[in-house]
Parts: C-alpha cells; sequence; structure tokens
C-alpha cells in the first residue's frame, strides 16, 4: 500500500462551493504569470503596429464620441473638456468590458486543457483580469498626459483627494468583469445562446453608464434610480470626480458599487465551482 506522503500532489473534491484553496491558487503562480503573458502578448503579436493600438483604440474612440454626441448632437460634459471626458470613461470602460467578455468564455474556451490537465480553474479568468490590467496601464499613461494637460491649460480642471481612491475603483470594476464574467462563463457551458448576447448586452450597458453622457444630464428621477442600479455608475462619476472636480462623487453610490462587487464575486464563485465538477460533460 502506497503512502500518501510519497505523493507530491493530492487532488481531492471539493466539499463545498465557497471552497477557494488560495494556497493552491499561490502554489500555481508561475503558470498564472505565464497565461498572464500569453493574453498580453498573443493579442498584437502578428499586427504591425503591436501594442501601439492600446493607445489607437481609445483615442479613435474618445474622437468618434467627441465629435459625435459633444458636437453633433451638443450633449453637455458637465464642465469638463469634451476629449478628456470621454477618454476617461472610454479608458476604464474598456477594461470592465474587456474583463467581462474575455471571462465569459472560461469553461468553452479552455475545454480541452480543462479536460487534460489539472489546475485550479480560477487561475484562467484570474489571467485574464490582470492582463487587461496591463493594458490598462499603458492607456492610463495616454489618460495622465491628455488630464496634465487640460489640468493646466483649464482652469476648471481640479482635482482633489478622491482621487486616491482610484486603485479602489479599479480593483471594484475587475472583481464586477470577473463575478459577471465567471457566472456568464458558467451559464454558456449548458446555454450557449448567451455567448451571443454578451458583446450585445455589455454595449448597452455602456450606454446605462454614464461614458457618453454625466449623470447630472438626467432629469427624471426615475430614470436616475434605474442608472444607479448599474454598479459602474457609481465608479464612472467617482473617477471623473476624483480626476477633474467634476460630475457627482456619491458615497452611497460607492458603497453600493462596493458591496454588489463583493456579492457577486461570492455569487460567481459559488456558481463556477458547481459547474466546474460536471462542465466538461455539457460543454
Amino acid at each position: 500500500m502506497i503512502d500518501q506522503d510519497e505523493y507530491t500532489l493530492i487532488i481531492k473534491p471539493k466539499n463545498s462551493l465557497l471552497d477557494i484553496n488560495f494556497k493552491e491558487l499561490w502554489r500555481y503562480k508561475d503558470l498564472l504569470f505565464l497565461l498572464v503573458r500569453r493574453d498580453f502578448v498573443s493579442v498584437y503579436k502578428q499586427t504591425i503596429l503591436g501594442p501601439v493600438w492600446f493607445f489607437i483604440q481609445p483615442l479613435l474612440t474618445t474622437a468618434t464620441f467627441t465629435l459625435v454626441f459633444s458636437k453633433m448632437a451638443n450633449i453637455s460634459t458637465d464642465g469638463i473638456p469634451a476629449p478628456l471626458f470621454y477618454l476617461i470613461g472610454v479608458t476604464f470602460w474598456s477594461y470592465f468590458s474587456t474583463c467581462l467578455t474575455a471571462t465569459s468564455g472560461t469553461f468553452v474556451n479552455n475545454a480541452s486543457v480543462f479536460g487534460k490537465v489539472y489546475f485550479p480553474r480560477l487561475i484562467m479568468p484570474l489571467s485574464i483580469v490582470i492582463s487587461s490590467l496591463f493594458k490598462l496601464s499603458i492607456q492610463f499613461i495616454m489618460l495622465l498626459i491628455g488630464w496634465i494637460y487640460y489640468m493646466t491649460t483649464e482652469l476648471s480642471i481640479v482635482p482633489n483627494f478622491t482621487i486616491l481612491l482610484l486603485p479602489l475603483y479599479i480593483i471594484s470594476m475587475a472583481g464586477l468583469g470577473l463575478g459577471f464574467g465567471i457566472i456568464l462563463s458558467s451559464v454558456t457551458t449548458k446555454y450557449k445562446d448567451f455567448s451571443f448576447l454578451v458583446g450585445f448586452g455589455v454595449q448597452l450597458l455602456m450606454y446605462a453608464t454614464p461614458i457618453i453622457y454625466p449623470l447630472s444630464l438626467i432629469k427624471n428621477p426615475n430614470i436616475i434610480t434605474l442608472v444607479s442600479l448599474n454598479p459602474m455608475t457609481g465608479l464612472i462619476e467617482g473617477i471623473k470626480y476624483g480626476l477633474t472636480g467634476h460630475g457627482i462623487y456619491d458615497l452611497g453610490l460607492l458603497t453600493y458599487s462596493l458591496v454588489f462587487t463583493i456579492v457577486l464575486l461570492f455569487v460567481g464563485v459559488i456558481i463556477f465551482n458547481k459547474v466546474e465538477k460536471s462542465f466538461i460533460d455539457t460543454v
């Protein structure tokens, strides 16, 4: 009879849906870093401009939003220069939407790997969130340049102490993207229709977030309530307020976003762990 002490790794079934082995996740940190590098490099590896696309995409989107919504539709930007207003929204929304859409295909896209080798399945969506963070860091440098320019040329741009909460906003966005993503990933293993709705749903959610308009522009209290139920609303408004001094800083909205993120991750992990046990039979 072989003693269990002779094994270097013993794989056991999870006894609880909330069973998250953080020590095991840490033990596979090398795999996590390799996946992060793969996600970051593979996207633009065979492109001519490479990482320059990290700058081109938000710049083109910002220019389009400025032309269409500010110049043509004449939508107010709440005292913030239109290019800066849209650049802030686009930069951070891009991070959230990338985390959500990429993690939503965790089970379906990695079924062949999951069926052959063991490693903590949460490594996959975590690698996407972290690699997207590097992309956000690069785009944030461009945002920082524009922010400094307008802060020196526009007297109305006055940052305040709430800018120190920026890391908290980003962590919450990552949590929201991860939470929504792993829930959708779990659902699409059985119902493939949801995979077609992800991109469309994210686009609709953007219009329910103060990206192309300020929250102060909405006067109907019922619509304000609906938009405020979107957990991204408080985060985007908080970032704009911290960087420019304009916008609505509501501690209640921020608290709601943070609580929503925690609850969403809690529910997401439960569903993810449940589906992980049998998804290979349905995917």
